[in-house]
């Protein structure tokens, strides 16, 4: 299977895609950090590549609900940062609705003022054997859900279970962007298993 794993510069699932035969290619603005297929540039100029599937990590930075104390700041819209958002909508929205058949863009909750189409799933970490909450929805298009592979013991206080998503300083951004491995393992398990 062809597969397309835009916005994504770790290699965590193109990886897991290659482990199993799949002609895999990572895409990103920045370089990857693991050997493998990668294409270095925006994502749009590949699009049309006639991919079998793509699985999709647009920047979430200016979409994300987590951010909305900044996009209201002392309750008035931020215009600046309401720009950013709909620019980050305008990406999300272009490989939602790519020709490819099968497709899973991955982000955090969005906030409701960007109207992100309705998630297909939200997935945490630690059904995938991380012990680690961190909610994430998956836009599924010819896809299954995604299903649990090793539900573990997780820990909702980051005292208990350390503060995995603040570390890393001036790079914390980019140590956030990382799918764990066991999601990545049960993409490339489940759904490189579909037949075309």
């Amino acid at each position: 299977m062809k597969v397309l794993i835009a916005c994504e510069f770790s290699g965590v699932v193109r990886d897991a895609f290659l482990q199993r035969g799949h002609n895999a290619v990572s895409c990103d603005i920045l370089p990857t950090e693991s050997d493998g297929p990668h294409y270095q540039g925006d994502v749009l100029d590949i699009l049309d590549g006639g991919w079998d599937m793509m699985i999709a990590h647009p920047p979430c930075t200016f979409l994300s609900n987590a951010g909305a104390r900044h996009l209201y700041p002392k309750g008035v819209l931020n215009m600046d940062r309401y720009a950013k958002g709909m620019k980050a909508r305008e990406l999300f929205m272009s490989l939602y609705n790519s020709n490819i058949p099968r497709i899973c863009i991955e982000n955090p909750t969005p906030s409701k003022v960007f109207e992100l189409p309705e998630k297909t799933q939200v997935i945490q970490p630690w059904q995938f054997g991380h012990p680690f909450s961190k909610r994430t929805c998956l836009w599924l298009r010819g896809l299954p859900a995604l299903t649990p592979t090793h539900i573990v013991e997780h820990r909702q206080s980051t005292r208990v279970a350390g503060n995995w998503f603040n570390k890393g300083g001036k790079v914390r951004q980019q140590n956030r962007a990382r799918t764990f491995q066991g999601i990545a393992e049960a993409m490339a398990e489940q759904w490189g298993q579909l037949s075309l």
